[in-house]
């Protein structure tokens, strides 16, 4: 009798020895006496029988199927196996994990931009999640008429719809067609949306939908560039105050050449600017009933020449004896 159990038992169990895949049909039909049940963790098995539902079993484990899963199927609680009857039943192992899906957009999609007549073709990459949601819509729309059910098909599923919602969404509010990558989190969300309603139709959830990058022509990278470029030169004012800044800063422990000047000259024109706005607030501005002192009269007489500035307004005297601007006597 051992012989004859040896030859009529089996396992009925999935090795998961593909990646990806979602589930997978148990290809032996029949189930003979003595034979064991292995469920692994992240697995449903669910016995069909007539292409109905019998069971669903979630928790993993080693059973024995005569003693410990029939007694719990809905029609075949007193089947009895025989010397040679088999249970003629089909076994849909459930991949119950979330799996991660690395997806590109195949052709580029031209998008409606300004100054780009013909449009402007683009490309997207990212990644989504997906798992089995439902165990009846599955077996109703996939098991019947597939063996097995891989991310690849999810994938290609996918792809074939997602130019058309790339495009419908990124076309919404307006968004900068140059710039997509700034709003990526709001677009993939629009499209998760869209994608995980249209897969529930097979029983299939997606979720995270991530949008990981856009990828532009390279002439539309270059125009990028040299837009930046211009931006950068016509702001040359902060440019010279943050060299100015780092000069002083590399002056300080000894720094010199082209910084160094730079520095000399942006702190004498600071300096210089200051003292005309002090004179011409008065901050040097003589009282009007003030002579010239003695000191400053000598200077003047011996030198045979005045002052290069008025002291009375700071104004430059070119050698005059009069300020061209207040009238102040200089020699």
């Amino acid at each position: 009798m051992g012989f004859f159990k040896n030859q009529f038992s089996n396992l009925v169990e999935w090795n998961e020895s593909g990646a990806g895949v979602l589930f997978y049909k148990w290809q032996n039909q029949e189930i003979k006496k003595g034979s064991r049940l292995i469920i692994r963790p992240g697995q449903d098995a669910i016995f069909l029988y007539n292409g109905r539902v019998e069971g669903i079993f979630e928790d993993d484990g080693d059973y024995d199927i005569e003693s410990e899963i029939i007694p719990f199927l809905t029609t075949l609680k007193s089947f009895k196996f025989g010397f040679s009857t088999p249970l003629r039943a089909e076994v849909l192992f459930i991949n119950t994990k979330e799996l991660l899906v690395k997806w590109g957009t195949k052709n580029a999609i031209n998008l409606q931009a300004p100054g780009l007549p013909g449009g402007m073709p683009v490309r997207a990459f990212g990644t989504f999640n997906c798992r089995i949601v439902e165990h009846d819509v599955v077996i109703e729309k996939l098991a019947g008429i597939r063996q097995t059910y891989t991310v690849e098909d999810v994938k290609e599923r996918i792809i074939s719809s997602l130019d058309q919602l790339l495009m419908s969404w990124i076309s919404k509010e307006g968004r900068d067609m140059f710039n997509l990558q700034a709003d990526a989190r709001n677009i993939a969300k629009g499209i998760e949306s869209d994608l995980d309603m249209d897969m529930r139709k097979l029983g299939i959830g997606i979720s995270d939908f991530k949008i990981e990058s856009f990828s532009y022509p390279e002439e539309i990278k270059k125009m990028q560039e040299k837009a930046a470029a211009q931006s950068m030169v016509g702001d040359m004012g902060k440019y010279t105050q943050m060299a100015a800044a780092d000069g002083m800063a590399r002056g300080g422990r000894g720094g010199s050449g082209v910084a160094s000047d730079m520095v000399g000259l942006q702190m004498g024109m600071a300096m210089g600017q200051q003292m005309v706005n002090q004179m011409n607030m008065g901050g040097f501005q003589s009282q009007p009933n003030m002579q010239p002192n003695a000191q400053t009269q000598g200077s003047a007489a011996a030198g045979g020449q005045g002052p290069k500035f008025c002291p009375n307004c700071g104004t430059p005297t070119t050698g005059s004896k009069f300020c061209g601007n207040c009238g102040n006597q200089l020699i």
